[in-house]
């Protein structure tokens, strides 16, 4: 069996990760990779293809920097190419990026299967490009490779796998088998750490393309950072805006590093008093490493850290964040509990597309 994976982003690099990692044990499985190069810079891409030892991409399509609608065009374009020269028996796309969306279309009009993990998950925020991104990406998958039950019955919600057009499989949590393989490799970032800190994260375009909420999350981070220091890894997008903008970020406790690979993040994560982030993966992240979490947009896919009392939604309002934050230092919640496969994910999914 040929499976042809196709990766973009820092998330799906550490999905992939763990997916490719069980595909190695099977001698008649042939994994081609096309990184699509939608992050492309040594610390958002090739940093996690060597700390991770994950294979070398087979195709660096070098697509990058361009509007949604053109990259995800040219994407199109360029997978399309490598399809007709590998002719897969399934293409294997991660999450909800341009490159998720762009590999299912190629795929689905050359009539070659597609399996999307991480399916059925939902924001009901269609100002998310990802939202977009993921909603069509299941409706033309065969197989839904679902995280958990939620995922599940979104999909079922909206009608998905009642027909044989479909399969949907709640496999659990790949990130998981990720955060739970590499947890023993954590290495330390080349800085000096505080012996206290909250470890945030800042990239949605929902918030950094709308100065009144950037203002308010810094402002809400400047007060914070008074209790205890902020280490805050920029995004390259992000340390662009805050470049060009008024924001307050002359305060000593407020510590903005470059990106780290996943291996120092774990570190980060393992630390840290709190996370903040607007990531969708760094919240499952803080709950894998049992570290509560505040979310810093309107609404989250991970509904059951919410439900469960590991995550607070608090919007981007400044005193909402404040709030956020003083509820969830406190807290000491059981993370002794199974919401994402507990490490099978990768060999549920590599089983599946066996049979």
């Amino acid at each position: 069996m040929k499976l042809l994976t196709i990766i973009g982003a820092r998330p799906q690099f550490i999905k992939a990760a763990a997916v490719s990692r069980e595909i190695a044990k099977h001698e008649d499985i042939n994994e081609i990779i096309v990184h699509t190069g939608q992050h492309f810079d040594d610390n958002m891409s090739d940093i996690f293809f060597r700390q991770m030892h994950i294979p070398k991409p087979d195709y660096n399509l070098d697509i990058n920097s361009l509007t949604h609608g053109a990259m995800t065009g040219r994407m199109i374009e360029k997978i399309e190419e490598v399809l007709l020269k590998e002719k897969p028996d399934w293409v294997l796309v991660y999450g909800d990026t341009n490159s998720t969306i762009a590999g299912s279309l190629a795929a689905k009009k050359l009539h070659i299967k597609v399996a999307h993990v991480e399916a059925g998950l939902r924001s009901f925020n269609r100002r998310m490009p990802e939202e977009i991104n993921r909603i069509l990406t299941d409706k033309i998958s065969d197989i839904l490779f679902c995280p958990t039950d939620t995922a599940v019955q979104n999909l079922q919600k909206e009608g998905i796998g009642k027909n044989s057009l479909a399969q949907i499989v709640k496999c659990g949590d790949v990130m998981q088998d990720a955060a739970i393989f590499y947890s023993n490799m954590a290495q330390k970032p080349d800085l000096e750490l505080p012996a206290k800190f909250i470890l945030a994260t800042i990239h949605r375009a929902e918030n950094t393309d709308d100065p009144e909420r950037m203002n308010s999350i810094f402002n809400a981070f400047a007060e914070i950072s008074n209790d205890i220091p902020i280490i805050l890894p920029l995004h390259p997008r992000t340390k662009k805006i805050i470049a060009n903008s008024k924001l307050i970020t002359q305060n000593s406790q407020l510590i903005f590093i470059n990106p780290v690979g996943y291996l120092e993040m774990i570190y980060l994560l393992q630390k840290c008093s709190l996370v903040m982030t607007d990531s969708g993966g760094l919240q499952k992240e803080a709950f894998f490493f049992k570290k509560p979490c505040v979310t810093l947009r309107d609404e989250t896919e991970w509904v059951e850290l919410v439900e469960k009392g590991f995550n607070e939604i608090v919007g981007a309002e400044k005193n909402s964040i404040i709030s956020g934050y003083e509820k969830m230092i406190q807290i000491k919640p059981d993370y002794n509990i199974n919401l994402y496969g507990n490490g099978e994910a990768s060999k549920k999914i590599i089983s599946k597309l066996k049979k």
